[in-house]
């Protein structure tokens, strides 16, 4: 990808909605009695994880970014995409009220491992750790949480048939390295949130005290009218968010 390409990603800019990170048709209808902004979802229904944050928007450069690690292989875009995370990371810290976390990527199932031969969550979440932020704060866990179960496209399902689709996907096999702590759950992308909220769920219920979400990428309102014309993360070139 050219020296422009990369320079015209950008982050995600506007009124977003404090818990999921969704953009806000009007930031200021939605303000609760502590100032605080969320939208209606996340108004009307507790999320499973404390907050969720993006670096940008999933389309153009990064879309192709994210693309290029996922489909075609191309590891040196991890560094990239890393480099976003990490400002992410630097956005949530604020919340953590000085916990240490453990860092904890999106798992793929073994016939998708298998298949790409890498985890672009674990990939785009050690170059972000590399980087130096939050030094001695992060400890990354592979293999505590694991998809277990190989789930169907989710294109054109509702959020509920999403969940139901996704029910009994992840399982947490050692909770010992769960229970009691902080978590930080990392994935390229967050489309609807649906796989998002399930690991956190089953994280949650594993033990783990909190649980934030940090992605290089999501869908926001404007372009979630076009989501269903393309598969999940588990398809073909498809979107790059598993959730």
């Amino acid at each position: 990808m050219c020296d422009a390409c990369l320079s015209a990603l950008t982050p995600i800019e506007g009124g977003l909605c404090l818990v999921c990170g969704e953009r806000l048709v009007s930031p200021h209808a939605y303000n609760n009695e502590h100032g605080e902004t969320r939208c209606g979802i996340c108004r009307r229904l507790e999320q499973p994880y404390a907050k969720a944050a993006a670096y940008g928007s999933y389309d153009g450069g990064l879309r192709d970014l994210i693309h290029m690690l996922k489909y075609e292989g191309v590891r040196p875009a991890a560094n990239v995409l890393g480099r976003m995370l990490s400002e992410v990371l630097a956005g949530l810290e604020p919340s953590f009220d000085g916990a240490s976390l453990l860092v904890v990527p999106v798992p793929l199932h073994r016939s998708k491992m298998h298949q790409r031969g890498f985890n672009q969550a674990e990939a785009i979440a050690r170059v972000a750790l590399k980087l130096g932020h939050g030094e001695g704060r992060y400890s990354i866990v592979t293999g505590a949480l694991e998809r277990v179960r190989a789930t169907q496209s989710q294109t054109g399902l509702t959020r509920h048939q999403r969940r139901a689709n996704l029910r009994g996907a992840f399982q947490v096999s050692h909770p010992e390295k769960i229970s009691g702590y902080d978590i930080l759950l990392v994935d390229d992308v967050l489309t609807t949130g649906t796989t998002a909220g399930e690991c956190a769920r089953v994280l949650r219920r594993a033990g783990a005290h909190r649980v934030w979400v940090a992605t290089v990428a999501r869908t926001l309102k404007s372009e979630a009218q076009f989501a269903h014309l393309e598969p999940d993360g588990d398809a073909e070139k498809s979107m790059a968010a598993q959730g």
